[in-house]
């Protein structure tokens, strides 16, 4: 089916139609992505669904947010502000990575507006106060990505995403692709976000069925941080964990059979 890309409202996504608009499902990505990283996973995805996946403020022709440090709480209504323009009262949420603390946030601030959610190699967050000193790892990322531009910042994280990257040459290099896409300032704002991010106090009060999922050899987000987001979910709405071996962080990309059969067994909408 033909994707089409469009901009609303200054957020630019990607659209695959399907057969029906009944379940849509809304895909998010990661701090070092964008919305074309799925593209080849589209395939994948039943024809049964329609497929919206956007790109987040500031990444690809998606407008930056205004605030210099923005919280997930802020993306999540910039989402919610989307999907009201698209017509779109109820989804299939899936976050990957940075992703899952915008989709825990949306779900927990509009859970009427989401029927199931997955959140994919879930970043924790790591808890600092917006304004404080950012964390080492988070500073980091803004040192790097100053000192070294886009292309080779992208060079040099790339490979760490990958399970076993020297035998996946193409996979690194989509995953490089992507990451040598990110700019400044949505970047950096990114990066405050992830810096102040508490995913697993969202995941106490998630209100709607959530599953997890986490590749077995994810440095980046490892299973261990996949199994606390899990557990923190209450346990009336806590689904299925899957951690799908020989995978690393890039885990719709490197598993995509086993991501799609996540996404196959997240529940229709109901009443």
């Amino acid at each position: 089916m033909t994707v089409q890309t469009h901009i609303s409202g200054g957020i630019e996504y990607l659209d695959r139609p399907g057969q029906s608009d009944d379940p849509v499902l809304v895909l998010l990505h990661g701090i070092g992505s964008n919305a074309t990283s799925y593209e080849p996973f589209l395939d994948h995805i039943a024809p049964d669904f329609r497929v919206i996946v956007w790109n987040a403020p500031g990444y690809g022709g998606s407008e930056p947010l205004a605030k210099d440090w923005p919280q997930a709480a802020d993306y999540a209504e910039a989402l919610k502000s989307l999907l009201d323009r698209l017509g779109l009262d109820r989804v299939l949420l899936v976050g990957h990575s940075l992703g899952t603390l915008i989709a825990a946030t949306f779900a927990t601030a509009h859970p009427d507006r989401v029927a199931h959610l997955l959140l994919a190699s879930p970043a924790l967050g790591h808890g600092v106060t917006p304004g404080s000193p950012l964390s080492a790892a988070a500073q980091k990322r803004l040192d790097d990505l100053a000192a070294l531009g886009a292309e080779k910042f992208a060079e040099a994280r790339a490979a760490r995403l990958v399970f076993e990257p020297d035998a996946n040459p193409d996979l690194v290099a989509r995953v490089r692709d992507a990451m040598s896409r990110v700019s400044s300032p949505g970047y950096d704002m990114a990066v405050r976000m992830l810096a102040s991010g508490r995913l697993l106090d969202d995941a106490s009060r998630l209100a709607v069925p959530t599953d997890v999922i986490v590749g077995s050899e994810d440095v980046v987000t490892p299973p261990e941080a996949a199994r606390k987001t899990y557990a923190a979910i209450p346990e009336a709405v806590r689904g299925t964990f899957t951690e799908v071996p020989s995978a690393g962080h890039a885990l719709y990309q490197q598993a995509p059979e086993a991501f799609a059969l996540a996404l196959a067994s997240m529940t229709s909408p109901v009443s």
